[in-house]
């Protein structure tokens, strides 16, 4: 693993691929089928500027294999842009280069259990509280907004993210230039999905005014108002979403205001 872990060079991709890596090289430390086959080792740019020149490699963190015979091909540097750096992940392209099967062994981690525990207990002191009057149960709206949540979650690509573990973003080591839209179909930031999740909830609530403006029996100015913003919301953020659409999708002819 090439890297930059120094604070000084405030890496945070670095740091969370740093810690993938390590659960991956203490499980084939530990693995009964542990032996001087495979090494695993972190050069980090501070300590060895030079190798990082010799390699013409200007990015950080990347993940290369060197075959104990002949110089490494292109498919020994993993696509940590598409693939991102889960250990999982890595530990199959290992298996693909090397043929040594490693078995992913990640430390506990009780964080998902606390959390669950905290939401359990909150709902029921909730509806201990409310026993008397559960008529909240049968709120549609509050359903609704809670169905919305799950589906922009979804649909923003949280679930990728959970399984791919792709960086936050990507800063350019040559100008420091920092880019929150990945330029591939294939791969996604976690910004990006944030960008996406906020771009279909805009749009849903002008979809939502929209209707209100034409279901309600209020003030017909009122209603022309709601209509007019609801119609600029649904516009201009679905604009800016195809156009998002359209830079990872290169080739794709349509666009709407926003190129």
């Amino acid at each position: 693993m090439f890297t930059a872990l120094q604070p000084q060079r405030q890496c945070s991709v670095c740091r969370q691929a740093n810690e993938e890596y390590q659960v991956l090289a203490n499980s084939w430390r530990y693995s009964s089928a542990f032996s001087n086959k495979l090494f695993f080792t972190v050069v980090d740019y501070d300590e060895g500027a030079d190798v990082f020149q010799q390699l013409n490699m200007n990015s950080a963190p990347t993940f290369m294999h060197f075959p104990a015979k002949g110089k490494p091909k292109r498919a020994d540097t993993f696509d940590l842009q598409r693939i991102g750096f889960a250990s999982e992940q890595l530990a199959k392209w290992i298996a693909d280069r090397t043929d040594v099967q490693i078995r992913v062994f990640r430390p506990p981690n009780y964080s998902g259990t606390i959390a669950l525990a905290l939401l359990v207990s909150l709902v029921g002191g909730l509806l201990y509280l409310r026993r008397n009057n559960l008529e909240f149960i049968y709120n549609k709206t509050g359903w609704a907004m809670a169905a919305l949540c799950v589906v922009f979650a979804m649909t923003s690509g949280q679930m990728w993210n959970h399984i791919r573990g792709p960086p936050y973003a990507h800063k350019n080591p040559q100008n420091g230039q920092v880019s929150y839209i990945h330029g591939s179909s294939q791969a996604q930031f976690v910004a990006e999905s944030h960008i996406i999740l906020l771009l279909n909830a805009a749009i849903t609530m002008g979809m939502v005014l929209l209707n209100e403006a034409a279901t309600s029996k209020g003030d017909v100015g009122k209603r022309r108002i709601i209509c007019l913003v609801g119609l600029g919301l649904v516009v201009f953020f679905f604009s800016f979403l195809l156009s998002i659409f359209r830079s990872k999708y290169h080739g794709y002819p349509y666009s709407f205001l926003i190129k």
